[in-house]
């Protein structure tokens, strides 16, 4: 494991079966705290990923998935933005995964997340994903009449089994080349509401609120024991999770990028070689280059 991957490690999950969420303190910030070093770490983590994406890119063997997924106002979206400002955006798609719609409800729940895997080479970012039909559709169980399964089907086990398929399904995309990573970032329910209030009192952020937000709030208990069997169901040393403290964005950021740069580090990315064939067309495109003006 990487530096970068020691400061990711105590947040990764890769055996959830006594996963408890009250033992990861959404304030934490591994001791670090924001100033000069740590935007500077920040930017150094960026450029390296930058670096690695382009032998991601190159070399054409690997793919990458990336997962968020959290409450709202944890910061999904500015965290996406600020890790991946660095990287070249034609090797990188970010999908935000809204309510289904009428086709999508007409597939297996997990069609329109294999409808946006990243191809070979690239990186997908998952802006909330498939396991919202762990969470919001658990939460409020009258969505799965919308879809359209046979009744007999609906049963007591259906998590259980949603958490089996999934746990296959990205067992056999990692057998693939698809490296996946998911990033639960863990915010306070007093930082959520400081947050909401700010959207509320300043006016550039006025449209990032919706009243629904109020609406979910009041399923906070709810929510948290769904992404703690979640986590505890689908964390894999192939797909693991990692729980984000999300309480300060700066370290959210960092925690991030340091794993997403661990990840690929591991992965023993390099520039193609050139074979001798390969070698001889070069050097016989340099002589005509350097004949003509």
């Amino acid at each position: 494991m990487t530096k970068l991957g020691k400061l990711a490690k105590p947040y990764r999950i890769e055996h959830g079966k006594h996963f408890r969420l009250k033992d990861f303190d959404p304030a934490d910030t591994g001791k670090m705290e924001s100033g000069k070093d740590t935007d500077e770490l920040l930017l150094q983590i960026r450029a390296k990923l930058a670096e690695l994406q382009d032998m991601l890119y190159a070399q054409d063997r690997w793919g990458l998935l990336l997962i968020f997924q959290a409450m709202d106002a944890a910061g999904k979206d500015g965290a996406i933005k600020h890790v991946m400002s660095g990287v070249n955006p034609q090797g990188c798609e970010v999908h935000s995964f809204k309510a289904p719609s009428p086709e999508e409800l007409a597939h297996g729940y997990l069609w329109r997340a294999s409808q946006r895997l990243p191809q070979r080479g690239r990186i997908g970012i998952f802006n909330r994903s498939h396991y919202e039909e762990l969470l919001i559709v658990r939460v409020h169980p009258e969505i799965l009449k919308n879809e359209k399964l046979p009744p007999e089907l609906v049963t007591k086990n259906i998590w259980d089994e949603r958490f089996k398929d999934i746990c296959a399904w990205e067992r056999y995309l990692g057998r693939n080349g698809l490296v996946i990573r998911k990033f639960f970032l863990n915010v306070s329910k007093k930082e959520q509401k400081k947050r909401f209030l700010a959207r509320l009192q300043e006016p550039e952020k006025n449209w990032k609120f919706s009243p629904s937000d109020v609406h979910e709030r009041q399923s906070w208990d709810d929510y948290m024991k769904a992404y703690e069997d979640m986590i505890r169901n689908t964390s894999t040393p192939e797909a693991p999770w990692y729980v984000i403290p999300a309480d300060n964005k700066w370290f959210t950021r960092l925690a991030i990028a340091s794993a997403i740069v661990d990840t690929l580090e591991g992965l023993d990315l390099a520039y193609p070689q050139v074979d001798a064939a390969k070698r001889k067309e070069l050097d016989a495109a340099k002589v005509l280059l350097e004949k003509k003006e």
